[in-house]
């Protein structure tokens, strides 16, 4: 096997041309329940480089460690409404907890540590996995995609995602171990899609941390491509100290580091997603 950057020798995607007017949202939940992964900083850098190409993007944190939120600059500990004040409402308002970033484009829903009493307090609700949907649904009009930052667990928050969504991405290290979790993660897609959202569909797998370097994430790589086929982005995310590095920036690697290959791959992600259509 070559042991070239996938990320750099597949081939490239068209830059989009730019959208004459916004919405409806199509909702991506980024999800796997292993952390470390690369969720939060996928959910980040695509939401960035999706707004560089003009679409409106709202980012919601449904992470109660709310990194997501830290990520873009918003102390989360600070505020009196995020998501999880929302969720537990008679009468949500989206507009009230949605915060600009420093992305032209790019909106915030925020999360704290408040949001982990979700669970337990939405157990007795009527349609508990719904309660996500409903807090978004008035978004949907404004925005051109809405991504979810899930906690690492298939929860009910997470399950609230994927009833919500459209779509699903699965980060996923090349690492072997990361493997392992991947069949109860798509079981459990699959099991919302039957019982509770008949539209989700698995945008695709996208393989984080690679370094071709290593014989182990070329195998891994290769393996995963093996066995998900097409599901599997022909985007592959590099390893690099520059996305721990544009965290502590609080800014996204687009515009911490623009040139930098890290930057590179998501925005190649974006164009793989919207040459595919699952973007508009």
């Amino acid at each position: 096997m070559s042991t070239d950057n996938p990320a750099q020798t597949a081939r490239d995607f068209p830059v989009p041309e730019p959208l004459g007017a916004h919405g409806p949202a199509r909702i991506i939940a980024m999800c796997n329940q292993k952390g470390g992964v690369g969720k939060t900083t996928t959910t980040i850098n695509l939401g960035a480089a999706l707004a560089e190409y003009g679409r409106k993007v709202l980012l919601v944190d449904l992470d109660p460690q709310g990194a997501a939120s830290a990520g873009l600059g918003v102390n989360a500990l600070e505020l009196d409404r995020t998501i999880y004040t929302e969720l537990m409402a008679q009468r949500p308002d989206i507009t009230a907890v949605t915060h600009p970033t420093s992305v032209e484009g790019l909106d915030l829903v925020p999360a704290n540590i408040d949001l982990s009493a979700a669970e337990v307090q939405l157990v007795n609700e009527v349609a508990r996995e719904q309660a996500l949907a409903r807090v978004l649904r008035p978004a949907t009009e404004d925005y051109d995609v809405i991504l979810i930052d899930c906690q690492p667990s298939l929860g009910l928050l997470t399950v609230n995602a994927l009833t919500a969504a459209h779509g699903v991405i699965i980060p996923l290290e090349t690492e072997f171990f990361a493997l392992r979790g991947v069949a109860l993660l798509v079981e459990t897609i699959e099991k919302v899609r039957d019982r509770l959202n008949p539209r989700l569909h698995v945008d695709g797998i996208l393989a984080t941390m690679y370094d071709a370097r290593t014989l182990h994430s070329r195998e891994v790589l290769a393996r995963v491509q093996e066995a998900f086929g097409e599901q599997v982005f022909e985007t592959v995310i590099t390893r690099t100290v520059k996305f721990p590095d544009a965290s502590v920036a609080t800014e996204p690697i687009t515009s911490y580091a623009p040139n930098h290959a890290g930057a590179y791959n998501y925005r190649k992600l974006a164009r793989e997603l919207i040459n595919r259509g699952d973007v508009a």
